[in-house]
């Protein structure tokens, strides 16, 4: 059976759960499973190529010690035994987990499970079919195994694209055309830190971590690669994921990635080290922060508008000369009131030098609210922005699910970024025509077209023609009809 289905055979036992309600759920069941299965598989490759290697595992509860019905026979626990162990000792055991006796890589998975497991819960109520699942994943899912990993990655990425079905998910996560196509033009190198402070399911740091991993010419540069991607998750459900993601690419721990709300912190607290070279985000948008953290913005900027205070955020957190792209709704860009403030900043302290406009449809089903992504350099005023209109592909009126945006569509963006020309598609506005219109950074196509204004002269002489040639056929018409009637006539003589 192919792991894809697979994947769908373990969702369809768990449809059957009646402690499973939708597919957030069914997602997150699957998450936390796979995850353990993956680091328990790592943990055995550790333990048989590191002498010095101690697994924080309690061995009464690692994967095979209970999962494993092929190593355990009859012996393997099914029904309440099975649940009782999995809520009764494995939760409770990783979620407090011990650390006071590690040091090196095993304290560092130590917290990484702790973290992972500080929110995690088991749905499922029926520990046969809960058993039923297990058997599943240990029939298809070897992760120490090259060719497994492989196509497990391709099969993981298609998990996370069923988030689209799942309830308000679509913050979780990013078409990946759009991820890879805004790390292309970011461009990190070896050596920066890359960061997204709303990671979701981690789509822009995996494309981070694979554009850097290309450049790594050794083993020590591709350990440095694995701590220069840094993300920060607020949900249980997307950072789960997200760590799960990163461990498919072949990051074995990555507690770069951690579990919090980065907007929690004032933006005061932020120092020269919390800086960072490269920031790819798709921040939250359409919704509303707590109570109390626009406190922790300057006054001239508190807003419970979740992308906006993270516009904010993003720019504090580069370094002079750093560079963003960063996915925002066209409220943002036509926005009165403190967004206008929070855009006069961007202007003043950053070169906003590209804005691609991506079509609706980019993120159906789940919202059909019309996206940018802003490129923008920190440390020097912006002069001019350019404007990119990206469009449907030929034959296309729209996306969706069966039907998604591609990276080869960005093509001519790639081409046309180095050696720029105003064409049907892009064009270019100065600073001060912007700052005259109030910052609003709407700005429509003046070359499509459709918008194209032709000399009134011109016009008029078109007009002219035209109507000529109407006279024309109303003319022929008429001698034609003239002719018919006449011909009747003559026939009833």
């Amino acid at each position: 059976m192919s792991l894809s289905a697979t994947i769908k055979s373990i969702q369809d036992i768990m449809r059957k759960d009646v402690g499973v309600d939708g597919d957030a759920q069914r997602i997150g069941q699957l998450g936390w499973m796979l995850f353990y299965k993956i680091f328990s598989d790592q943990d055995a490759e550790l333990e048989l190529n590191d002498d010095n290697y101690d697994s924080p595992l309690p061995l009464n509860l690692r994967w095979d010690e209970w999962a494993d019905s092929q190593k355990l026979g009859k012996n393997a626990p099914t029904g309440d035994e099975l649940l009782q162990l999995v809520d009764g000792e494995l939760f409770p055991t990783l979620k407090e987990l011990a650390v006071d006796d590690l040091e090196g890589i095993a304290l560092e998975r130590a917290k990484l499970l702790r973290s992972v497991f500080e929110d995690a819960y088991n749905y499922m109520k029926s520990g046969t079919l809960l058993r039923q699942v297990v058997d599943k994943i240990n029939e298809s899912i070897d992760f120490n195994q090259s060719q497994t990993r492989h196509v497990f990655g391709d099969i993981y990425e298609q998990i996370l694209k069923n988030l689209q079905s799942a309830g308000n998910a679509g913050e979780f996560y990013t078409p990946r055309a759009v991820t890879q196509f805004a790390v292309d033009m970011v461009n990190p190198q070896l050596g920066e830190k890359v960061l997204d402070p709303a990671c979701g399911t981690g789509g822009f740091l995996t494309c981070a971590y694979e554009h850097l991993k290309q450049q790594a010419n050794s083993p020590e540069q591709l350990e440095r690669v694995k701590q220069s991607v840094l993300g920060v998750e607020k949900k249980q459900l997307p950072h789960l994921l997200c760590v799960t993601n990163m461990m498919v690419h072949g990051i074995e721990v990555p507690t770069t990635v951690r579990h919090d709300n980065t907007l929690r912190k004032p933006l005061r607290d932020y120092g020269r080290e919390d800086q960072v070279d490269v920031v790819v985000t798709n921040p939250p948008f359409g919704g509303m922060e707590e109570d109390g953290i626009e406190r922790g913005f300057p006054s001239e900027f508190q807003t419970r508008e979740t992308a906006d205070l993270f516009l904010v955020l993003v720019m504090e957190l580069l370094k002079d000369g750093g560079r963003a792209a960063i996915v925002l709704p066209d409220g943002t860009l036509f926005g009165e009131g403190i967004k206008t403030r929070i855009k006069e900043k961007l202007l003043r302290d950053c070169n906003l030098h590209t804005i691609v406009r991506l079509p609706n449809g980019v993120f159906s089903p789940y919202t059909s609210i019309r996206t940018n992504v802003l490129f923008f350099t920190k440390g020097e005023p912006t002069t001019e922005v350019w404007y990119y209109e990206h469009p449907y592909p030929p034959g296309a009126k729209s996306y969706s699910k069966t039907k998604p945006m591609r990276i080869e569509e960005f093509k001519p963006e790639k081409a046309w970024w180095k050696k720029r020309q105003e064409n049907e598609y892009a064009w270019r506005v100065s600073v001060e025509t912007i700052v005259a219109n109030g910052y609003n950074l709407d700005i429509k196509n003046p070359n499509a077209p459709e918008n194209i204004h032709e000399d009134p002269m011109v016009l008029l002489k078109q007009y002219q023609a035209a109507a000529s040639q109407a006279d024309e056929a109303r003319l022929a018409l008429k001698a034609a009809l003239q002719a018919c009637l006449e011909q009747s006539a003559e026939s009833v003589k």
